[in-house]
């Protein structure tokens, strides 16, 4: 997405997203980047004819629409770390039962996460209030702290990136038919970076964002 011009609203959140990238690491306060993605669910017509030492596996150009699903990719760039994930729809109950299984699971330990998101009307602390009773919900907001990207801005999420990755690397090209397959495919992609803990390599903070991005801050005329 183009920036915009001259607009205060977003140089303020950009510069918000960049100053969390410069945190050191804190195991009990990670940042944690969250995105999703809708996917197209595509069945073959006829099975395919596997490949051989002198043809490529081939497949029919006929196909089956199979539904949609959504991908919901979370990342901790600090320690190399991805988790994709895929449910049928991506409502803000949705949303708020896979934040919660992590706050639950892999960050039970720790006080608090900052989660960057973009600003989806299903990423909202309500959605907790709406899948969760009052108390429970009350008890998974006081452990985030939300950093939103400014619109138009979603290229500030690492998880973006993290998404288009995975696109490339694992579906793209491919006819996957059924959600449990989706699940099996994208978990695999996920486990096999983990092993090898390929981390982010985020260099671009807020001196660099007002020297290359001078279009977007507001012009001050003293």
């Amino acid at each position: 997405m183009i920036p915009p011009e001259a607009d205060a609203e977003f140089a303020a959140q950009m510069e918000e997203v960049l100053e969390v990238y410069c945190r050191p690491y804190d195991p009990l306060h990670p940042v944690v980047c969250m995105d999703e993605q809708p996917v197209q669910l595509v069945k073959e017509v006829r099975r395919p004819i596997p490949a051989t030492r002198g043809h490529p596996r081939r497949v029919d150009y006929e196909y089956e629409r199979a539904g949609t699903a959504a991908i919901f990719l979370f990342c901790e760039p600090l320690v190399g770390w991805r988790q994709a994930t895929a449910r049928e729809r991506r409502t803000k109950s949705d949303w708020a039962t896979e934040v919660a299984a992590l706050l639950d699971g892999r960050y039970a330990d720790c006080e608090r996460i900052t989660l960057i998101c973009d600003n989806l009307n299903t990423h909202t602390k309500g959605a907790f209030y709406e899948v969760f009773p009052a108390e429970r919900a009350r008890q998974y907001v006081r452990r985030i702290e939300f950093v939103y990207t400014p619109k138009h801005g979603s290229w500030l999420n690492v998880a973006e990136c993290e998404l288009s990755c995975l696109t490339r690397q694992c579906l793209a090209g491919r006819r996957v038919g059924e959600l449990r397959l989706l699940q099996e495919e994208i978990a695999a992609w996920s486990g096999d970076l983990n092993a090898r803990q390929r981390g982010v390599d985020w260099q671009m903070t807020a001196e660099d964002a007002r020297c290359k991005l001078k279009s977007v801050y507001p012009k001050i005329i003293l």
